[in-house]
């Protein structure tokens, strides 16, 4: 069974950034499809972003440019990079793995973290 905790979160100012970090309890990041979600009050839940087994990554066009979804292999965590925060990027985030060593186009998590709450003040 896959683990998975976000860390990082907090209180931002607009414009200002922050690093959410996602830990997992074994080798669940080298090889496999993995990435962000979020979800605002009184809204669905959103793609943010995802890192392929190959490395290849996809963002929301709300968040393209402004962030950027890694990996470190060697610490088996997943990182979001979150420069120029605005309000509307206030959420709780989670992160996200499918388990799979192949990318079809579409992605399906099977394992979710608890979430961290980011909230940016204008």
């Amino acid at each position: 069974q896959v683990q998975l905790v976000e860390s990082g979160g907090g209180l931002q100012q607009a414009g200002g950034s922050l690093r959410l970090s996602c830990a997992a309890s074994e080798g669940t990041f080298s090889g496999y499809n993995s990435g962000w979600f979020r979800q605002a009050p009184g809204k669905e839940r959103e793609f943010v972003a995802l890192i392929t087994w190959r490395s290849s990554t996809v963002y929301a066009d709300s968040v393209e440019g402004r962030f950027t979804i890694s990996r470190d292999n060697a610490k088996n965590t997943m990182y979001l990079q979150m420069d120029n925060l605005q309000p509307e990027d206030t959420a709780v985030y989670y992160c996200t793995t499918d388990a799979r060593t192949y990318y079809t186009g579409t992605y399906a998590p099977r394992y979710w973290g608890p979430g961290t709450q980011v909230t940016v003040s204008s």
